[in-house]
């Protein structure tokens, strides 16, 4: 395990999902964009590609900056590939609900690990 010195850049919670979710979100005050112009959050639509998605998670597991990723469970599942594969503490994913799509457990890569290390 890294040191907790190594963890202290990484300052920012990114986000990828739906307008009414990441719109709540930049009211709350997350919305940032670094000195390269990378915005840490991605509003997904129908014109959204699965492309775009993968690409947007993918760039925010990179950043030294980020230190949770919050994804709509419903997007999530659009790139459930990945996110199973996904196993760094740092950034870590949670996916959350959004107004038209609630939460399912069942679904939850993260909740499905917990799982398995209890044994349930």
């Amino acid at each position: 395990m890294a040191p907790p010195a190594a963890h202290k850049e990484r300052t920012l919670i990114a986000a990828i999902g739906d307008e009414d979710t990441i719109t709540g979100l930049l009211l709350a005050g997350i919305g940032d964009i670094d000195i390269h112009q990378r915005p840490n959050f991605l509003v997904v639509d129908s014109k959204t590609t699965q492309g775009q998605i993968e690409e947007t998670f993918t760039s925010f597991t990179k950043r030294k900056d980020i230190a949770i990723i919050l994804i709509n469970q419903h997007v999530a599942e659009e790139i459930r590939g990945i996110l199973d594969e996904y196993n760094a503490a740092f950034p870590t994913v949670l996916e959350i609900p959004s107004k038209d799509h609630p939460y399912d457990p069942s679904k939850d890569s993260v909740l499905k690990r917990v799982q398995l290390l209890l044994g349930d």
